[in-house]
């Protein structure tokens, strides 16, 4: 049994004694995390098991706000007298630092009460804490694809397949002075294969798939080796294309690649060190009319969900950008204060990209772009925070009419955010639930492509 994976009574107990004695001790206001994980892992190479692992972690954090001083400090040890002494240490540390008049606990108001279990978005799987070693096993050892696809095929040969299956369960709880409990608790199951091919001339290609979910039940394990091993197969014989301006479709894999640096821009941070394209971009449209994201993080059963944030700030579902117009900034109590604005919660949570057009899935919007190219993966490159340019390696098909023609990999797609996303054609309808990150297939015109 698992059981003991999640917070006991008594290291619950262990976190309000330490609130308490941090309170007894000087500290004015004090927040208290503290968080359980168990991880089980069975990595496979090649039609065996390579190793395991079997690892669990707590530790507690104490944020602690002195005589308008903060300090942030963290311990694995739990055991009341060390932890007293560990408090008593920190307190006298802080009241070193200089006064920081931007460092409170959030208004208690935006508080979350209905955090009392953990349980509360279904997040947990019960047949973890049954879930046996031989299970595990019999699970990693159906998923591999050795077995089956091992020896020379029509044009290829299946070289290498490493593999891992994982499972953990996390369990945290948040406390603060002003009466905070909020409590998360989840599993999660995962699958992954990278698989390596050899075609006729003895050239090498490798490809990944992989799944994950909190529910045992809902893991797709079957055919990640084969998709993986697939995926690798369709790589042989790239040719390059020449430099231009190309239509280009990005698959939903890896269709975050080109949102998440949009998303990082409306966070706190960089927006109040001015690193940020975004800047000063609260309530105007930037962005297409019909691009609309929303950050659902309520939706039970939803990978990535949450009813709080690290200060215990409730979530609720709102929109991003809404018909291309920025309505939020991620903002938390203390970002907000130093740049004189009302807080929200302090990131994104569960976001989802509205879809866009008639097409439902890859196929079918490759159609509606006619020629172009997919792009199936992302291979190094990098953006620049402050400008929004972006230049990152890609991989993938030339498609005309609709269809792959031919590989191509090692070439460079170019630009700046704002000019993509207001250059996006539509989207399919086939965002990866296993995503913390519900982005569909993604089609945008008149892309810099190069050599």
């Amino acid at each position: 049994m698992m059981d003991n994976a999640l917070l006991t009574q008594e290291e619950i107990a262990l976190a309000r004694h330490c609130l308490e004695y941090a309170r007894q001790q000087g500290a004015g206001k004090v927040r208290i995390t503290l968080s359980k994980s168990l991880m089980n892992l069975i990595g496979l190479l090649s039609g065996e098991v390579d190793k395991t692992a079997h690892a669990l972690d707590r530790s507690l954090q104490i944020q602690l706000f002195v005589e308008g001083k903060y300090g942030a400090f963290s311990s694995n040890k739990l055991e009341k007298e060390g932890l007293e002494a560990f408090i008593s240490e920190a307190i006298d540390t802080v009241k070193m630092l200089e006064p920081d008049s931007f460092r409170e606990l959030p208004a208690p108001e935006r508080l979350c009460t209905k955090a009392l279990t953990g349980r509360e978005l279904d997040l947990y799987d019960p047949a973890y804490a049954s879930l046996s070693a031989q299970k595990r096993k019999e699970i990693a050892l159906a998923s591999m694809a050795w077995n089956r696809l091992q020896g020379r095929q029509e044009g290829w040969k299946l070289i290498a397949e490493e593999g891992e299956y994982s499972d953990s369960v996390f369990d945290s709880l948040t406390l603060d002075s002003q009466g905070l409990y909020a409590r998360h608790t989840e599993t999660s199951f995962e699958i992954g294969y990278e698989s390596t091919v050899e075609d006729a001339e003895g050239n090498h290609f490798s490809s990944y798939w992989w799944d994950a979910a909190p529910l045992l039940e809902n893991l797709q394990w079957k055919n990640c080796a084969e998709t993986a091993c697939r995926r690798a197969v369709e790589q042989i014989g790239p040719r390059s294309v020449e430099s231009g301006k190309y239509n280009v479709v990005v698959d939903s894999e890896c269709a975050s690649k080109l949102l998440t640096p949009v998303l990082n821009a409306l966070g706190g941070f960089s927006l109040q060190q001015k690193n940020s394209f975004l800047v000063d971009s609260l309530g105007k449209r930037l962005f297409p009319e019909n691009l609309t994201i929303l950050d659902l993080p309520l939706t039970p059963g939803d990978t990535g969900c949450r009813l709080f944030d690290s200060e215990g700030v409730a979530t609720r579902e709102m929109p991003v950008i809404e018909n291309g117009v920025v309505k939020t900034y991620f903002l938390n109590t203390y970002i907000a204060g130093k740049m004189q604005a009302e807080p929200t919660i302090e990131d994104v949570t569960r976001i989802k990209l509205l879809p866009v057009g008639d097409s439902k899935t890859r196929e079918q919007l490759m159609a509606q772009v006619g020629d172009g190219i997919l792009v199936t993966g992302f291979n190094g490159g990098n953006s620049n925070p402050a400008t929004g340019n972006f230049s990152y390696g890609i991989e993938g098909f030339l498609f005309r009419n609709g269809r792959p023609v031919h590989p191509v990999r090692e070439m460079l797609i170019t630009g700046n955010f704002l000019s993509l996303w207001g250059n996006l054609i539509g989207t399919a309808d086939d965002a990866r639930p296993c995503l913390s990150k519900l982005i569909p297939t993604l089609a945008f015109r008149q892309v810099d492509v190069s050599a």
